[in-house]
């Protein structure tokens, strides 16, 4: 165990500090006393973002740091990387991310014949999942998750960011049956301003659902702490954390206009 490890009475978590090069970020993992770690980004570039992880970051957030999915998102944030490329990046990033999103699902046991013994086997416990893509870039997504969990039902929510306002506009939606008896994964690449992911999440509550989980890839303090704020209830689970919002609203230095890239289009 490292020297600078301290325990935390609040929380009962312990603390270390690992530094690394990757993207020019310190990680800090914040690990229980059952040894699960989460991971949480901190800038050492920018004193607003550093001051945001250490004073605002919600509980909610919880950032997947796992060594493929970095990986496959550096190699996203290339300026050269194809349209293809990009689309198959973002399917098996969805498929990481839909592993580690899903790992504490409920089960039961019930008794199944293997072909040399009984025994009691887990099953999924409940309905069916429920993934929800926020159009149109959260179809990238939705891939790899459906890759991972393809009986789960699928519903979509169409929005729009008003480029003067920058407010969420909605233009399609269509839901599962029953989707307040399940785990409802909400889906879309960036959470940026935070408006359309604060809105689509509003309208699925607003149809019944509770249980509710927002996943993208990256996420800018700005979007966190606003969808945070209407939505404390509701994790988050992203790739990672970046700095900033640039004057058009886009991350920075994130990886473009997640749903150009994944459609080839301008």
């Amino acid at each position: 165990m490292p020297n600078n490890v301290r325990k935390t009475n609040k929380f009962n978590l312990f603390y270390c500090y690992i530094y690394s090069f990757v993207y020019g970020y310190k990680f800090k993992v914040c690990a229980s006393m059952s040894a699960s770690v989460q991971y949480r980004i901190v800038n050492t570039q920018s004193s607003t973002f550093l001051k945001f992880m250490r004073d605002k970051m919600p509980e909610n957030l919880q950032v997947i740091n796992h060594p493929l999915v970095q990986h496959k998102l550096t190699l996203m944030r290339k300026k050269d990387t194809s349209t293809q490329s990009f689309r198959t990046l973002i399917r098996e990033v969805g498929t990481l991310l839909a592993y580690e999103v899903t790992k504490d699902l409920p089960v039961i046991f019930e008794e199944i014949e293997t072909p040399l013994m009984k025994m009691n086997a887990p099953y999924l416990e409940g309905k069916k999942l429920c993934l929800v893509s926020i159009l149109r870039a959260g179809n990238g997504l939705l891939d790899g998750f459906m890759d991972l969990v393809p009986s789960a039902r699928v519903g979509h929510i169409g929005l729009y960011r008003d480029p003067k306002t920058l407010a969420a506009v909605e233009y399609y939606m269509k839901l599962p049956d029953l989707i307040n008896q399940r785990l409802v994964l909400a889906l879309d690449p960036m959470l940026a301003t935070g408006h359309s992911s604060t809105a689509a999440v509003t309208r699925l509550k607003e149809n019944g659902a509770s249980n509710i989980r927002f996943v993208c890839l990256l996420a800018v303090p700005e979007g966190i702490e606003y969808f945070s704020k209407t939505h404390p209830d509701v994790p988050i689970y992203t790739a990672a954390v970046d700095e900033k919002l640039n004057d058009h609203a886009y991350i920075l230095p994130g990886l473009g206009d997640a749903g150009d890239r994944i459609f080839g289009t301008k």
